[in-house]
């Protein structure tokens, strides 16, 4: 049985945010203890989060499949405000903070879609290519690694 918040639900239980969210309870727990959402408890100590909560639960989520840090997602939700349910401005000045470094995530993606198949820099000297691109291995003067993906 799938669960839905009413429309008029200000708040939701553990069990209900972790079914609307996809999210297992263990993990919106976690995510509490982290400071990266937060509850209210009731007089019998159970939690209750708020409908908003179903956001920033996406936006973490989301944020993680990107490979960003719970750190890092932590400072940026920091700068939500506490005491009203976030708006579609401030969602978009937090999305600000990360435009860069997502801009530069696409270029490396596309860097190594197109690439890949080519030498890219690693020092192995294994592809008939690499020979030609990086002869006696010159990219490893300018750092370790896949210069060829992680030079812009």
């Amino acid at each position: 049985m799938t669960t839905h918040l009413s429309p008029g639900a200000k708040e939701a239980t553990v069990g209900e945010l972790a079914e609307r969210s996809g999210v297992a309870p263990s993990a919106l727990r976690f995510y509490e203890r982290e400071g990266l959402i937060s509850s209210r408890r009731t007089s019998g100590n159970q939690r209750r989060y708020s409908r908003d909560t179903l956001r920033r639960v996406a936006f973490i989520r989301t944020s993680q499949r990107l490979g960003i840090p719970l750190a890092t997602i932590r400072d940026v939700l920091r700068l939500l405000p506490e005491d009203r349910t976030p708006t579609r401005e401030d969602w978009a000045r937090i999305s600000e903070c990360w435009r860069a470094d997502l801009d530069q995530r696409i270029r490396t993606l596309e860097r190594l879609r197109d690439n890949l198949a080519d030498c890219i820099g690693c020092g192995c000297l294994s592809l008939d290519r690499c020979a030609l691109s990086n002869p006696w291995d010159e990219l490893a003067a300018h750092g370790p690694g896949p210069r060829r993906l992680l030079e812009d």
